[in-house]
């Protein structure tokens, strides 16, 4: 693990750095004294800067800067200078998109080939790329008796057929990533986020904690058969830490609290707040699939200690509750 004071002379940047999880990275990597580039969309948008710019420590150790996936020059000027990487940017919707290789592809795939570039000329230590649990799952070709892991990936050729852009951008981008470092000898880790949760530190709400908001209004349309992997969204930002600290970590890094059924998620949420309607959900009906409760092995035996779902669920809902999200 890096030290308080090595982590205090070293520089590294955060593309994505005004998301949900790139908020809480970027808050977590200034407390540990680290100075920080943060790279957003637009700098004339105050809710992609202000929030951060109110972090302890983002006066004196955190610049920002505009950056465009499909700009190779904006990376290098936000990426010179660092030692580390950690490359979060990339489109994130579950919605129906009209041109998904503009949409979400390219800037996925592409995105991240031109971070890994601009990483290489500028003499990056280590890139810490975030994935998702949406390239591991979902796969037809696992023995169905057998928790799915970092062995797995996601059939590309079945989420383009069913029109699940979303898996596949995260997918192809993560084999182009591993050929890009195998090719370039770039030292790349993987995280593999799943279901993150937890309170929101940008001003606006991303799609994860959406889905809970649904949930205590009674919707039934949205999620009703499918396995997750829930997890606190400190958690994700404290295993990138992890991964780009430790020498020792390589390869995919399942980050869950577990691997659960949607309905085991929607019961534990009507058992700790009875006074929303949540509806109850068919359990089991997924073929292929298996809970696991300790599915991020790689990243508990690296020292990761994972918040439980009940800490998950209370966390999300009363920072939904403190932010009028739900009353």
């Amino acid at each position: 693990m890096m030290s308080s004071s090595a982590a205090a002379t070293t520089t590294v940047c955060v593309t994505g750095g005004s998301g949900f999880i790139g908020s809480w990275l970027v808050r977590l990597l200034l407390a540990r004294g680290y100075s920080v580039h943060a790279a957003v969309l637009n700098l004339q948008d105050a809710a992609e800067t202000e929030h951060l710019r109110g972090l302890d420590g983002a006066a004196e150790r955190l610049r920002l800067f505009a950056i465009d996936l499909l700009r190779p020059d904006s990376l290098r000027a936000a990426i010179r200078g660092c030692g580390g990487v950690f490359h979060l940017a990339s489109p994130c919707t579950v919605d129906r998109v009209l041109d998904p290789q503009r949409e979400l592809l390219d800037p996925a795939v592409k995105g991240t080939l031109n971070v890994l570039r601009a990483a290489k000329e500028s003499g990056v230590r280590r890139v810490v790329v975030t994935s998702s649990i949406s390239a591991i799952v979902p796969s037809h070709d696992w023995p169905a008796d057998v928790v799915k892991d970092e062995s797995c990936w996601t059939d590309v050729e079945y989420c383009k057929k069913n029109e699940l852009w979303y898996p596949a951008s995260k997918t192809l981008a993560e084999k182009a990533a591993w050929e890009f470092a195998k090719e370039n000898g770039l030292d790349v880790v993987v995280i593999n986020p799943g279901t993150v949760l937890g309170p929101i530190i940008p001003p606006k709400i991303n799609a994860s904690m959406a889905m809970i908001v649904r949930l205590l209004e009674g919707c039934t349309e949205e999620y009703p058969d499918f396995y997750m992997g829930p997890v606190h969204v400190k958690d994700v930002a404290l295993s990138h830490i992890m991964l780009f600290e430790n020498p020792a970590a390589s390869g995919r890094h399942l980050c869950v609290e577990s691997i659960s059924h949607w309905s085991d998620f929607a019961s534990k949420v009507a058992e700790l707040y009875p006074e929303y309607k949540v509806p109850s959900f068919p359990k089991d009906t997924q073929p292929g699939l298996r809970r696991a409760p300790k599915a991020a092995k790689k990243l508990i035996e690296l020292g990761v200690e994972f918040s439980s779902m009940e800490e998950i669920i209370k966390d999300s809902i009363e920072n939904l509750k403190s932010k009028g999200y739900i009353s």
